[in-house]
């Protein structure tokens, strides 16, 4: 990028509107005049306001004639000074969008072996250039793009590029600048070129998995490609890689399955995968030099290359993640994607801000970009071309990579309307695929009413939100890290386990909750995020034997599954899942992060208890129940003394009434049930399953300390 020198400034701030800077040490601020000059333009400028700041006088201008976006022009003064016309604060005006709102499906690359069409939106661009190599990048080729309809430029090349790199030069503001394609599928190195590639070569993805009937049916595990098979024990080959990963026969040397066999065997529905889009964090031409999850996006649709067995071709990545995918779908599973839309890496550095420097980021009221997310830029979604990006995005990734979900990273700094797109264009291609998301209400410069979190939460049907409800109220505060939750056996939350256990849609006395249907909650309360709970359970109770610790984290992990709504499994977690205390291992090394498959084999009592549990969730509906009023109706908790809780569930399809007693405190305690009968025990504090392992007949039930109890008859 080359630097202008300029003694004064002028914006384009509105379609018809100039703004223009003349510091103190030019004339004294001072100009009576202003001209606007441009190919076949020489007007006045009529001066509407002067302002004075610290270091500049500030002309506020109205233009007879509209400006034309994309073409140059000058701004003289009375001095018999010039400087060129900048796009301004225009970009982020209402009628900028509603003028160059492109339609059309097809920016990026179209390939064919004959030729290939290049599109790009740029509407502040004076000119674009194609650059082309594809050996040779210290020859490449430089072909001018022509500028269409809706700031979009476009060129044909009229022959084979497959394999060829390309970018952009885009010349705004009288300077040049180089950016990646935003629509670009294939990558370079490190994502430094985009790579044109034939669509037909980059293989398909197989055995589609079945969306299910209701959100409240899936069982979510969260967990990181790497993560998986890093491990010296995993039994994976190709460690720390999509095809490793992607192993199916994995096991350690106990002999007990890992990886995806492992995974299948608990019963849970889903995957979620931490990101593998492109992001920055990584080296990809040094993969285990450095570790990240992914959060620091630039290219959202290309697959990432540091879990390519060989990143330097472009179609490794492509065809690795396809086979990661199909492997995962040929055990029954789906796969969500984690996406990061809210952010990039760097803004400066973002294609985005190359092309179109201003429109895809919001900024406050003095101008300056938002931080709402913490890392220093908030995508501006509610503009029309930012709202399309991400559709367009999340469509490519469901119809090229057939997954089966999405997890919205930070969703509340995403407004209502484009989850509504995104939710709508999915439906029509996918219906009832899970879509969920963090919505935390962020300090973005975002009407509140706008935003895509808990608070807006009736405007978003069909969208999941992280509920923080749950997850505080069972295991206690997770920016506390010594606040101790219900599970943990603090009977202050008592009344909030009551509601959240119910789905969060209000239940009893309360007539409201945080949610409308239960859908929208996912339970959950551990993550990649924060510390494990087996870790707040270490730092917050040193002195307490592991015994008793793995009790309270049995009870709480069981408690996610029993909830209504989405229950959510952090990988790992079942197996008292530790980070040695690091409570942020977004970049650790991965002897912190990575699945402990020696740990998992210590624990096999444990995961053979909640695969228990999975099974009883799976077999009886009435502990996923996808309707708030149906809840009200079947659920219901019984006069048990504190700190007890226990409920009833009108069952059906095979039981009449099944009940949940759970004792959180270090004492027996003696609870009374409905009524007295034969009984059918699911789960006690030793076993659980799907078909009664024991019966027992009466009305009272002796509970063992920091346990849970489920019968039905």
């Amino acid at each position: 990028m080359i630097a202008i020198e300029r003694e004064f400034y002028a914006y384009l701030d509105q379609v018809d509107l100039i703004t223009v800077l003349l510091p103190y040490s030019y004339f004294d601020g001072d100009s009576k005049e202003f001209r606007l000059k441009g190919e076949g333009v020489d007007l006045p400028l009529a001066i509407q306001k002067k302002v004075y700041l610290e270091e500049t006088v500030k002309y506020i201008c109205l233009a007879s004639v509209r400006p034309e976006i994309g073409k140059p022009y000058k701004v003289s003064d009375d001095h018999g000074g010039e400087t060129d016309l900048q796009i301004g604060a225009v970009i982020r005006t209402e009628e900028f969008d509603r003028l160059f709102f492109y339609e059309g499906n097809d920016l990026g690359v179209s390939y064919t072996p004959e030729k290939s069409t290049f599109k790009l939106w740029a509407p502040t661009a004076g000119k674009i250039r194609l650059k082309l190599f594809r050996d040779d990048r210290q020859n490449p080729e430089f072909i001018n793009m022509k500028r269409s309809g809706k700031g979009v430029w476009s060129i044909t090349v009229e022959r084979n590029l497959e394999l060829y790199r390309y970018s952009f030069l885009v010349c705004i503001n009288l300077e040049w600048r180089e950016a990646v394609d935003p629509y670009a599928i294939a990558l370079t190195v490190n994502g430094e070129y985009g790579v044109v590639v034939d669509p037909t070569k980059a293989s398909q993805v197989q055995d589609g998995f079945t969306p299910l009937r209701n959100p409240v049916d899936a069982i979510i595990y969260e967990a990181h490609i790497r993560d998986l098979t890093m491990h010296p024990n995993s039994g994976a080959s190709r460690k720390g890689t999509y095809l490793g990963a992607a192993e199916m026969d994995t096991m350690t040397p106990l002999g007990e399955s890992t990886g995806l066999a492992y995974i299948r065997q608990l019963g849970v529905t889903h995957i979620e995968l931490l990101p593998f889009h492109d992001f920055e964090g990584v080296d990809e031409l040094d993969t285990f030099g450095s570790y990240n999850w992914g959060y620091n996006p630039v290219h959202y649709n290309g697959p990432d290359g540091s879990y390519a067995t060989d990143p330097e071709d472009p179609y490794s990545r492509i065809t690795e993640l396809k086979q990661l995918i199909s492997a995962i779908h040929k055990m029954d599973l789906g796969v969500i994607m984690d996406v990061v839309y809210n952010h990039v890496y760097i803004r400066e550095d973002s294609p985005f801000e190359k092309i179109v420097p201003g429109y895809f980021f919001r900024h406050d009221e003095h101008g300056l970009p938002s931080n709402g997310t913490g890392v220093g830029n908030d995508i501006a979604s509610e503009r029309l071309m930012v709202r399309k990006y991400i559709v367009d995005s999340v469509l490519f990734w469901l119809n090229e990579y057939q997954v089966d979900g999405f997890r919205f990273d930070l969703m509340g700094i995403l407004d209502v309307e484009t989850m509504t797109a995104v939710r709508k264009a999915v439906d029509g291609v996918k219906p009832h695929m899970l879509i969920i998301g963090e919505g935390w209400d962020l300090n973005t410069p975002l009407p509140g009413d706008r935003k895509a979190n808990i608070a807006n939460q009736g405007k978003l049907p069909g969208i999941g939100q992280f509920n923080d409800w749950f997850r505080d109220s069972i295991k206690g505060s997770t920016f506390n890290i010594y606040d101790k939750g219900y599970a943990l056996g603090n009977e202050r939350y008592l009344e909030a386990a009551k509601q959240v256990m119910a789905g969060s849609v209000g239940i009893g006395k309360r007539k409201s909750g945080l949610f409308l249907q239960p859908g929208q909650s996912v339970n959950y309360i551990e993550s990649h995020d924060n510390h494990t709970l087996w870790d707040k359970l270490k730092i917050c109770t040193p002195d307490v034997e592991d015994a008793i610790l793995k009790k309270q984290h049995r009870l709480a992990t069981s408690m996610v599954l029993l909830a209504q709504g989405i229950p959510f499994l952090h990988s790992g977690q079942e197996f008292f899942r530790t980070k040695k205390g690091v409570g942020n291992s977004y970049r650790s090394p991965d002897d912190i992060n990575w699945l402990d498959w020696d740990l998992r084999d210590e624990n096999l009592d444990n995961i053979s208890y909640i695969k228990g549990i999975i099974a009883i969730r799976k077999a009886n509906e009435a502990f996923r129940l996808g309707d708030s009023e149906e809840i009200r109706r079947r659920m219901a908790f019984l006069p048990l003394q504190a700190p007890l809780i226990g409920y009833e569930l009108q069952a059906g399809a095979g039981w009449e009434k099944i009940i949940v007693l759970i004792n959180p405190s270090m004492d027996q305690q003696l609870a009374e049930l409905p009524e007295e009968a034969k009984w059918n025990v699911l789960v006690d504090h030793e076993n659980a399953s799907a078909e009664p392992f024991r019966h027992m007949e009466g009305k009272k039930v002796l509970l063992e300390p920091c346990s849970l109890f489920v019968a039905a008859k």
